[in-house]
């Protein structure tokens, strides 16, 4: 049988059309029933005039339950007032799988209860918005990286070596040996820098932090480039132009989905270079004028970061921490070693840090002082360090968190609704 889908349908203005899906929501006066079918690319009103078709067409056309899944076949014509500016005037209704007792009914409910059928949850509206958002958006970042002739490397997710500190590692069994979950694919980047010049991996990362803020998941997606010869100055203007570059897509072809989610979309049309720069010695004494007790050394909280950001209208750069809160692998300023060239990146809005990234250490006799100091195990980074032997070079990178973007470009404010299934401190079902 030949099937349009919903977002196509406008191809078939003026003839017939065959559409499947699942009942959104249905209404009737009586004499018209209004079918809100779904398909996953769009919405289509399909009309039921209980006198222009047969009986049997009727009574199916009542019987549909909220998200039963159906066929519909029909006139189409152009409607503006309609979802997506068209419906059709249905000739033949079928229901093919029934849905009695579908438990999310259109009223208010609880989070922990939607959560609990979150894989029915992602069927509504909102939801299914936030998630469209997400695929162009993981498209828009390969699509940037490809265009600049990067090469995508797959790191691995069971590691033997930590990359941003032991404490928040999800540790496994090894066929005997202790192994982890990833944290980053960055230390498996840095080798695959110096074979190929400019590389990037994409993919899920854990970390093992007892946090229940809206700003944290258990597991989420990372996409971390690395470039070999990239100072710090250079590594900053990627950033710039991957956030700007990302954005600017999803006001391109995601307009439908953000005017469902009532995204301010002047709010992301601001998202342009430059952006602001502080130092993270500038910081601290902006935040202490504004009354926070944060002292040289502090790192910075999710209070400290939304009040840095709040008066902007485009993402905050914020450089140069001290090294001793930053991890091992942080190229130290030359001009002020105390601190080393890495930056934050710190979204508007009170979405905090979208970006984290450095210049690495590319001195052989500084890279193992530093991992002697964060006393970590040397044998698990001999590997490692063969990039400092064998032909070491100045390189850099960063790490941008999928889920705080998308939190960020749809509005949202918490980031279990930016990833289909979340896995936070308490859950891990369904």
């Amino acid at each position: 049988m030949d099937t349009t889908t919903i977002s196509h349908i406008g191809e078939k203005a003026g003839g017939s059309a065959t559409v499947q899906g699942w009942l959104y929501n249905r209404r009737s006066s009586g004499k018209i029933q209004f079918l809100i079918v779904r398909d996953g690319t769009g919405y289509l009103q399909a009309v039921v005039p209980r006198a222009d078709v047969p009986a049997e067409v009727w009574e199916a056309a009542e019987r549909a339950s909220q998200e039963c899944s159906l066929r519909v076949t029909g006139t189409v014509r152009e409607e503006k007032r309609a979802p997506g500016g068209y419906e059709m005037s249905a000739q033949s209704v079928e229901i093919l799988g029934p849905s009695e007792g579908y438990p999310i009914t259109p009223k208010e409910h609880g989070v922990d209860f939607l959560m609990n059928l979150r894989h029915l949850w992602m069927r509504s509206s909102q939801q299914h918005a936030v998630l469209r958002v997400r695929s162009e958006i993981e498209q828009a970042i390969r699509d940037f990286f490809y265009r600049r002739e990067f090469t995508l490397i797959d790191s691995p997710i069971l590691t033997g070596s930590a990359v941003e500190g032991t404490s928040t590692l999800f540790e496994t069994d090894y066929f005997g040996d202790k192994a982890y979950l990833s944290q980053s694919g960055q230390l498996y980047l840095e080798p695959a820098a110096a074979a190929f010049g400019k590389v990037y991996c994409f993919g899920p990362t854990f970390r093992a932090e007892k946090s229940k803020t809206r700003r944290h998941l258990t597991e989420f997606w990372m996409i971390e480039p690395e470039v070999a010869f990239l100072r710090f100055e250079g590594l900053v203007e990627l950033a710039e132009d991957l956030i700007v570059t990302v954005m600017g897509r999803v006001l391109e072809r995601c307009q439908e989905d953000l005017k469902r989610l009532e995204r301010d979309t002047k709010k992301l049309e601001a998202i342009q270079k430059p952006f602001p720069r502080i130092t993270y010695r500038e910081a601290v004494q902006k935040l202490a004028a504004l009354g926070f007790s944060v002292k040289f050394g502090d790192d910075l909280g999710a209070d400290e970061e939304t009040a840095l950001a709040k008066d902007l209208d485009r993402p905050l750069v914020v450089s140069r921490f001290p090294a001793a809160i930053k991890s091992f692998y942080m190229q130290p300023d030359p001009e002020d070693p105390e601190v080393v060239l890495g930056l934050d990146m710190l979204a508007p809005e009170g979405y905090g840090e979208i970006i984290g990234g450095s210049e690495r250490i590319y001195d052989l006799a500084l890279l193992e002082k530093r991992i002697e100091e964060h006393e970590l195990p040397r044998d698990a980074y001999e590997w490692y360090l063969d990039v400092r032997r064998f032909g070491t070079f100045p390189h850099s990178g960063f790490g941008m968190g999928l889920e705080r973007f998308v939190a960020w470009a749809c509005g949202i404010h918490h980031l279990r609704e930016a990833i289909p299934y979340p896995r936070t401190l308490k859950r891990i079902y369904p």
